[in-house]
């Protein structure tokens, strides 16, 4: 990989110190997960036993206050371990279940659930979009009533990452009944609380070693004191972390690129077709060459916004764009790679299949890219 002024030698060492567990540990593995379409609960533990659940939270939560630099190197290699549902299930984990917790819950709920996340001895979820919602979370249909101590939660949630082995649940309920983003609130919910259950998990096209469920609320009462923050604030909370989230989407997605051009060329050198290698056509070469300039278009795309964001300057545009231009460039990539590959692509033995499922979620996830382009334009006041 390339350099990039955001990393020093510090956090080289500390992605070949990564690389070499996702290597060794992760890989091998993964192909018996995809076929399960769950990987193992106690993957978790293993990344908490590493110190990689925690790497821009507190040492008083377990975290090592590393930030979000290490997180972001994390993501990078993650997304190179072969399953897109690996990288998903850890990295929702860490990147949209756990942080509503540590920035708007009190100190007894970050030690009732964040603490116990960090130290892989929760799995954690984020419940936001819903059957007909999609990526609009203003229309939040889950109804939380208030009685007394209590609210009564009823609805249900659709394509929630780790939702089948989920402990907690961070929750977007509405809590008044006015419409748009106007009174909606978190709530996290419990594994075992009356009237929360998982409608069912979801057999998808790609990441499919990662659990993604339905789930159903009838009737079920979730404490008041497991609010996060205020009532009727919740649609802002949630927008807070929008940014983080498209960033973990989009340095996911470039790394996952950069393997599937590695793949096609690894092919490339070693297919001999007419007496030539594929890698000797110059066909190929050019494909392989557009195939480099995509990405590292999206690299630098991406980098700057991680940049931008490590310094807590607002960056909207600069997410959007980095988003759109890493999951885009991540799936016409691996489309070349598979093409490339020829019949063989089409062939689960071959990785680059799974990456050419793995890589169209992209552009739908964390907000479609249809979305993304919209909040472009707004930031240029079209």
């Amino acid at each position: 990989m390339r350099r990039s002024h955001l990393f020093g030698p510090e956090h080289d060492e500390f992605r070949a110190t990564l690389r070499r567990f996702i290597e060794n540990e992760v890989r091998p593995q993964v192909d018996a997960w995809e076929e399960a379409q769950q990987f193992p609960r106690d993957l978790f533990t293993r990344f908490a036993a590493l110190d990689l659940l925690g790497l821009k939270y507190p040492a008083a939560y377990g975290g090592t206050a590393a930030g979000v630099v290490y997180e972001a190197v994390l993501f990078e290699e993650l997304a190179r371990c072969g399953s897109g549902g690996v990288a998903a299930g850890i990295g929702a984990h860490i990147a949209i279940a756990t942080p509503p917790i540590f920035r708007f819950g009190d100190e007894a709920q970050r030690q009732r659930w964040l603490a116990p996340a960090i130290g892989g001895k929760m799995v954690a979820a984020l419940g936001v979009t819903e059957p007909g919602g999609g990526s609009d979370i203003a229309h939040v249909e889950t109804t939380a009533r208030r009685i007394g101590g209590e609210y009564v939660v009823n609805g249900s949630k659709m394509f929630i990452t780790n939702g089948v082995q989920a402990d907690v649940v961070v929750l977007l309920v509405r809590t008044t009944p006015e419409g748009g983003h106007h009174g909606l609130s978190l709530l996290v919910a419990e594994r075992g609380m009356p009237g929360f259950s998982v409608g069912r998990k979801l057999n998808k096209l790609g990441w499919r070693a990662s659990d993604t469920a339905e789930l159903v609320f009838q009737d079920c009462r979730v404490p008041v004191s497991h609010r996060l923050g205020e009532e009727n604030r919740g649609f802002y909370y949630a927008v807070e972390n929008f940014e983080w989230e498209r960033l973990w989407i989009a340095i996911g997605a470039v790394a996952e690129a950069q393997r599937s051009m590695e793949l096609a060329i690894e092919y490339a050198a070693n297919r001999v077709q007419f007496g030539k290698t594929l890698s000797s056509m110059q066909v190929t070469r050019h494909k392989l060459a557009d195939m480099a300039l995509l990405i590292e278009q999206a690299r630098q795309l991406t980098y700057h916004a991680l940049w931008l964001h490590s310094e807590k300057v607002p960056c909207p545009m600069e997410v959007s764009m980095a988003k759109v231009a890493a999951t885009e460039a991540n799936v016409k990539v691996a489309d070349q790679a598979l093409q490339i590959h020829g019949g063989y692509g089409y062939m689960v033995e071959y990785p680059i299949e799974r990456a050419w499922r793995d890589a169209r979620l992209g552009p739908i996830g964390a907000g479609t890219n249809e979305i993304m382009r919209e909040i472009i334009a707004k930031e240029l006041d079209l």
